[in-house]
């Protein structure tokens, strides 16, 4: 009987060590949200390539003339020193000139999560066409993954009030740093501090017909926001409180937040008769089973500094919102 184990226990080492054979080690990605390795050589990188990658990858978010911050904070480098740890960054696009022409995206090539896109072809000419042929696909791969990686960020300390849960009959999974500032009625402000500012949530609830879907769209959007603004949202003094920014239209597209219709608006606020100023960003999502349109607004306030990444956090978080019914 004894032998019998042994035999069993042998045999079942060996297969545990096959099947790790079978199994690739591959480490943690590195690099900071929304940062871009794109791997070319110098003359390609400092010629019309470069321009074309620069044009796409290094773009201003979203074409707002206001807000000149890049898509992706990009670090190039030649082909002969993408080794070890260079490797290992969460996003990489390499551009190279080779025989074969075409494009490809890997997951977890390097390491993981990971991804790896290549574009290449014999030619400057063919890179700069497939460049610009796949640049908006590649971006919205890019972004998309660095949603998920700033998602499984804030899921490690999560915020455990039930505000939200109780009032509007929602989750939003977002850190634990978040606290509520005004709770009114159907209305709730969550306010995050950061160095020099602060990142806000504004989550309520307006009637399900509020916002038509014609060309008057945009304008109810701004009404809304700044009845809002003029309720909820005062400033230092009477007459003081946040509007639309009126110079810039917001920015409005087609969404789905679990699974139903909304509306995504980017744009700017500002305080009325006061030099204060922000980008914000809303979804406005349909609720028929409770006839109802329910609104997630975030929002920052951070005077001479970068929001890229603040902004990209509160999108985070607005769309991981979940209906409880």
């Amino acid at each position: 009987m004894k032998k019998i184990f042994i035999l069993i226990a042998l045999v079942s080492l060996i297969t545990a060590c096959k099947k790790g054979e079978s199994k690739r080690y591959v480490p943690d990605s590195v690099g900071g949200i929304n940062s871009l390795s794109v791997v070319m050589d110098d003359d390609l990188w400092k010629g019309e390539v470069g321009d074309a990658v620069r044009k796409h990858f290094a773009a201003s978010i979203d074409a707002f003339p206001w807000w000149d911050e890049p898509i992706f904070k990009i670090t190039q480098m030649q082909h002969s020193v993408f080794n070890g740890f260079a490797r290992l960054s969460r996003n990489i696009l390499i551009v190279q000139k080779d025989s074969v022409m075409g494009t490809s995206v890997k997951d977890s090539l390097y390491a993981q999560p990971q991804k790896t896109l290549l574009i290449q072809a014999p030619t400057e000419e063919e890179l700069i066409s497939l460049i610009n042929k796949n640049a908006d696909d590649f971006v919205e791969t890019i972004r998309n993954h660095e949603l998920k990686e700033q998602k499984r960020r804030i899921a490690l300390s999560l915020n455990k009030d039930e505000k939200l849960e109780k009032i509007l009959g929602i989750k939003l999974r977002m850190p634990s740093v978040y606290k509520v500032v005004k709770e009114e009625g159907k209305f709730l402000w969550l306010e995050k501090q950061i160095q020099k500012g602060t990142m806000n949530i504004l989550a309520y609830e307006m009637p399900l017909n509020s916002i038509p879907n014609d060309s008057t769209k945009v304008e109810a959007i701004v009404k809304m926001r700044d009845s809002i603004g003029e309720k909820f949202i005062p400033g230092r003094e009477e007459g003081m409180y946040m509007i639309t920014e009126k110079a810039f239209a917001p920015l409005v597209f087609d969404a789905k937040i679990d699974g139903k219709p909304a509306i995504e608006a980017k744009g700017l606020w500002e305080v009325k008769n006061f030099m204060m100023a922000g980008p914000f960003i809303n979804y406005i999502i349909e609720d028929k089973k409770n006839n109802r349109l329910v609104v997630v607004e975030g929002f920052t306030f951070a005077p001479s500094t970068n929001k890229r990444d603040f902004m990209f956090e509160l999108e985070a978080i607005l769309t991981s919102l979940k209906f409880l019914n």
